[in-house]
């Protein structure tokens, strides 16, 4: 079936098109009695506005962009993006704004999608994720000048609004409080390190280990995913200064770290304190539970949209530093046998 048309409704109503348009836009020039008549007919046959047709016009296209470089079948797994999500939409949603999402597969491809959103009329804006060192679309979208929100430290942000978290203050809490516990060996498994806030953590982790005089604490760089998490946690339990606690930077690759360890016979806590960043069910329903490194992931994006919804309306738009991750411990941290 067509999409239903202005042309069907004039039609129906017994008026002209240019009528309809008055009575749909809410201006002057029908009674309300005919702009009643026409908004009945309109829900009643299923029409819609063209977003496309809007823009032309000048109008907001009331979406907004989120374009995700990474394989598609890993956002079904992984709760971080799902929450993140759902708070963005929770946001957009109250204001009768649509989110637009699609997956790519580079940067480059990344670009090109917001380019045409923004060259289509297709969204008022976008929420760019996963800033890289020296990020090259930070550039691009300046350029762009489409109204942009950036999840992820000021430092990669150059001129677009950042919200984010302090990272360095969660890894010292963590590495203090599991010196405090008694470990001396304490090994990262971390994410990608081009991303801004793996570097991050990096240094942050380099320098508490050294202040705090441990002897050894290794970061291993993964991409996040379960079997890489798995691979790291194996290598890093076969060496001949096994660690006696691991960090992990997300609750995917703890929970499969969590698994290698029993598979090496090895008891958590007692012979392996394991930490992950970011809560999840995951950590709750596995055992030992998860000691993790948790925050709001749903207000995060919830506050990334206010920002960006901001913009849009041309209010002047601060930079947001956002609640930092807090320890939450459970079963998976003990002093080392």
């Amino acid at each position: 079936m067509r999409r239903p048309t202005i042309a069907d409704i004039a039609r129906q109503a017994g008026v002209s098109k240019g009528a309809v348009s008055y009575a749909l836009n809410g201006q002057p020039g029908v009674s309300e009695a005919t702009r009643a008549r026409i908004l009945a007919i309109a829900n009643e046959i299923g029409w819609r506005p063209n977003i496309a047709a809007r823009a032309l016009n000048g109008a907001r296209a009331r979406a907004v962009g989120l374009a995700l470089c990474r394989p598609a079948r890993f956002l079904g797994v992984e709760p971080f993006f799902m929450e993140l999500i759902s708070g963005i939409e929770a946001e957009l949603s109250s204001r009768s704004y649509a989110l637009l999402l699609q997956v790519v597969g580079d940067h480059e491809a990344e670009m090109g999608v917001y380019r045409r959103w923004w060259g289509e009329g297709r969204v008022d804006g976008a929420i760019l994720v996963d800033l890289h060192l020296d990020d090259p679309r930070v550039p691009q979208v300046e350029e762009m000048g489409m109204p942009v929100v950036v999840l992820g430290h000021p430092s990669a942000a150059g001129s677009l609004v950042p919200v984010w978290a302090d990272d360095r203050a969660a890894v010292r809490e963590t590495v203090e409080y599991l010196v405090a516990l008694g470990h001396r060996r304490i090994a990262r498994v971390a994410g990608l390190p081009r991303l801004s806030h793996t570097a991050i953590r990096d240094r942050a982790f380099d320098e508490v280990c050294a202040g705090l005089g441990l002897d050894a604490c290794p970061i291993v760089h993964t991409d996040y995913t379960g079997e890489e998490g798995a691979r790291a946690t194996r290598r890093l339990l076969s060496s001949s200064e096994r660690p006696t606690a691991i960090v992990f930077d997300n609750d995917i690759m703890a929970v499969a770290g969590l698994s290698v360890a029993q598979e090496m016979r090895l008891d958590v806590p007692a012979g392996l304190s394991v930490v992950a960043w970011d809560d999840s069910p995951l950590c709750q329903v596995v055992r030992p539970p998860l000691t993790v490194l948790t925050r709001d992931i749903p207000a995060y994006g919830a506050h990334a949209a206010q920002r960006l919804l901001a913009l849009i309306d041309g209010a002047e738009t601060r930079p947001l530093e956002d609640e930092a991750p807090r320890l939450t411990t459970r079963g998976s941290t003990a002093p080392p046998a």
